[in-house]
């Protein structure tokens, strides 16, 4: 039987930029039309905020 619960945690998770992982790194390389290495490096110097990293990339 499938679980009803709430969505809060894919909202939560979708907030967020894992760094750690290749395909979210590749996601949103693709996103921004940065490379993996500048994704990641704003991941570890804004945090792994979306929003934060995507208007960082953005500016570039």
């Amino acid at each position: 039987m499938a679980s009803t619960g709430t969505t809060r945690g894919r909202d939560q998770d979708r907030a967020r930029v894992a760094g750690g992982q290749d395909h979210e790194m590749k996601y949103e390389a693709g996103k921004t039309g940065a490379s993996k290495a500048d994704v990641k490096s704003a991941v570890k110097s804004l945090g792994n905020s979306r929003k934060k990293v995507e208007d960082e990339l953005g500016k570039k």
